[in-house]
C-alpha cells in the first residue's frame, strides 16, 4: 500500500532515492496499520471468529464458553440415543469424563448469539421467537405459550437440537424470560415430529399419529 504514497513524490524528489526511502520508511508502517485495522471487522465477525477471537467477543458479549458444571451425556456415541451424528459432540484428550465444561466454538457461537439477541429482546412473545430461531436452525421450530400466572411453556418441534443446545437450554444459560418468571421446556420425544396435541394440525402441534410428546430437555 506504500506505493500510492511513493507515487505523490513530485519529480524532482524521485531523482533523490534516499528521500523515496526515507518517505517509505515512515509511510510503510502507518500502511501495515490501516492493513491491520481494515481486518479487524472480520476477524472479530460472530460468524467466522473462531477460539481466542470468540473468547474476546464473549468479553464484550458477556458470556464466557465455560458453563458452571459439566454438561452431561453429550459426548458423541453410535449406541446411545440422542447422542448420535448430528447430536452428540466429539470428545476430545482433555475433556472430562464427567462432561463438557468448556463450549466448542460451534455451540458457543450459538450461545452468544442467543445472548446478543436477549439483550436485545422487547419482552414479547414474537420478539420471543425471533430470539430463539436463530439458535436452533433450520428444521427446528419453535414456539412460546403464555399461560398468564407468571410461567411460560418453550416447545421444541421438528429436527430434534444437538445435546449441547438443550442442555444450555434446559440450564438456563440462554437468557430469555422475564424476571419472576417460571419457564418450562419441552421438547419432542421423535425427530422431524409435531408435538402432540389435540384439535390441531400443524407443523408445531399435531394429533394421534403425527404429533410425539413433548419431554423436557434433561
Amino acid at each position: 500500500m506504500t506505493e500510492k504514497y511513493l507515487d505523490l513524490i513530485p519529480n524532482w524528489n524521485l531523482e533523490k532515492p534516499k528521500f523515496s526511502a526515507t518517505i517509505s520508511a515512515l509511510v510503510e508502517p502507518l500502511s501495515g496499520g490501516q492493513v491491520f485495522v481494515s481486518h479487524l471487522p472480520k476477524d472479530f465477525d460472530l460468524d467466522v471468529a473462531i477460539g481466542s477471537q470468540l473468547d474476546i467477543v464473549g468479553e464484550w458479549v458477556g458470556r464466557t464458553r465455560y458453563v458452571q458444571t459439566p454438561i452431561p451425556n453429550v459426548w458423541f456415541s453410535f449406541d446411545v440415543e440422542g447422542v448420535g451424528f448430528d447430536q452428540g459432540t466429539w470428545r476430545y484428550v482433555y475433556d472430562l469424563d464427567a462432561g463438557m465444561t468448556r463450549l466448542d466454538d460451534d455451540h458457543y457461537r450459538i450461545l452468544l448469539r442467543a445472548k446478543i439477541a436477549a439483550n436485545q429482546w422487547d419482552g414479547t412473545i414474537p420478539g420471543a421467537k425471533a430470539v430463539l430461531d436463530p439458535v436452533f436452525g433450520e428444521g427446528t421450530h419453535v414456539f412460546i405459550q403464555d399461560h398468564m400466572d407468571m410461567s411460560m411453556t418453550i416447545g421444541v418441534s421438528g429436527q430434534i437440537p444437538s445435546a449441547v443446545t438443550l442442555a444450555l437450554l434446559a440450564g438456563g444459560y440462554i437468557p430469555l424470560k422475564p424476571s419472576g418468571v417460571r419457564v418450562n421446556y419441552l421438547v419432542v420425544s421423535v425427530n422431524q415430529t409435531a408435538m402432540f396435541g389435540f384439535d390441531m394440525d400443524t407443523e408445531l402441534i399435531a394429533g394421534f399419529d403425527v404429533g410425539s410428546w413433548g419431554a423436557p430437555p434433561i
